[in-house]
């Protein structure tokens, strides 16, 4: 957790004023754990929030205006609420003045200026959600700020729709969800269709999540997307010579797929279905295993979604399947998979508290020795998600 005091040093070093008045929320990061490229197919992810991710100070100021500033970047500014705007000049500011404009749209606005620092403990772009831990931080803390309910469900859609609309980014659910609704040792079984959800104890005892950074850039995401979304629209419309009321790959077992999945005329269409399907039975099992505490079934499942990944949807690449050979070549690592989108990334793996010096040696030395590139390694806990932590 960032040192709040020096924070709080270098709030009132910007803004003046007092410390007493200062009021400090805090919103995880989060990791997908098992469920990838399920979520636009109807099925279902689980995400967990992280311990570490964005803190927010905030103080009401009379001037009528929003102030912005972060300990990350050197560019900080001001809009009045008359002006909440998008301007690509503000970068990074455009995502809490997303999140306010919504708050306006529902009448639920500032009506008071604030004055607002963050400290970002997420590494930018690689995919552990910097973008919704910003936001849901933002609405938060302005809707207690102003004295209205913060309902978490609602606050995740909010902050969604603030990415969609006004930075004009298409994600779905999944990371606003996790931020917002996330539970310390516990990941979340969303159906991002319907919105239910599960909290499901996450006990790992003696193990602990590490995230494996590639430090690739992420170049194919959006094309390749868009392909592999394609292609899962085709397998439903094969299918549904056999089961006309089919809509989504989720919507069919696994038993239905093997027996008809000669309906899917085209290999490569065949084949990103199958992952589909499959992940989402993977995931259901995951729920099985860990109410059983059986870790290492899961850290099975966990690898076989990402040998899923890459040999029948081909997200992987290079630099994902080089660390994710290189962990579980470590004694102790009970399975490991990238994590995110694909292409690049993260990878996040289940590692003994043992071991966790090794894998970073020897993950670190195989991965920069293979691909040329430093890998960054993050030992995670699950934490709660989005609160209000002091003031």
């Amino acid at each position: 957790m960032a040192d709040l005091n020096l924070l709080k040093t270098q709030f009132t070093e910007l803004y003046g004023g007092a410390e007493k008045d200062i009021t400090v929320f805090h919103a995880p990061g989060r990791v997908n754990l098992i469920g990838e490229h399920t979520d636009y197919n109807g099925g279902y992810v689980f995400p967990a929030a992280l311990t570490f991710g964005t803190t927010l100070l905030l103080r009401k100021n009379k001037e009528g205006l929003l102030r912005m500033a972060s300990t990350n970047f050197t560019h900080k500014g001001s809009c009045s609420l008359e002006d909440v705007v998008y301007r690509e000049e503000d970068d990074w500011m455009n995502y809490p003045k997303g999140v306010v404009a919504q708050l306006q749209q529902k009448g639920q606005g500032p009506r008071s200026g604030y004055d607002m620092l963050y400290h970002g403990e997420i590494p930018n772009g690689a995919g552990l959600s910097s973008s919704a831990s910003i936001e849901v931080v933002t609405g938060y803390g302005l809707l207690e700020a102003e004295g209205y309910p913060a309902d978490r469900v609602e606050l995740a859609l909010l902050a969604q729709k603030a990415e969609n609309e006004f930075m004009g980014v298409n994600c779905g659910i999944m990371d606003q969800f996790a931020v917002a609704n996330g539970r310390k040792d516990h990941a979340i079984l969303l159906m991002c269709d319907t919105l239910e959800y599960e909290l499901v104890p996450f006990q790992s005892g003696s193990y602990k999540l590490v995230i494996g950074n590639t430090n690739k850039r992420r170049g194919l995401v959006d094309s390749a997307y868009n392909e592999r979304r394609s292609q899962c629209e085709q397998a439903v419309r094969d299918l549904q010579t056999r089961f006309p009321d089919l809509t989504l790959l989720g919507q069919i077992s696994l038993e239905q797929f093997e027996a008809n999945k000669d309906a899917i005329k085209d290999d490569i269409v065949r084949r990103r279905a199958q992952h589909v399907v499959e992940e989402i039975d993977r995931v259901l099992k995951s729920i099985d295993v860990l109410k059983a505490n059986d870790l290492e079934a899961f850290g099975r499942l966990m690898t076989g979604s990402h040998e899923s990944l890459r040999d029948l949807y081909e997200v992987t690449c290079r630099e994902l399947d080089v660390m994710v050979e290189a962990a579980l070549s470590v004694p102790g690592v009970l399975g490991s998979r990238m994590t995110g989108a694909g292409f690049g990334g993260c990878t996040v793996s289940l590692v003994h508290e043992d071991s966790i010096e090794a894998f970073r040696e020897k993950v670190g030395s195989s991965y920069k020795e293979q691909t040329g590139l430093a890998a960054d390694f993050y030992v995670c806990s699950i934490g709660d998600g989005v609160s209000r932590i002091q003031g």
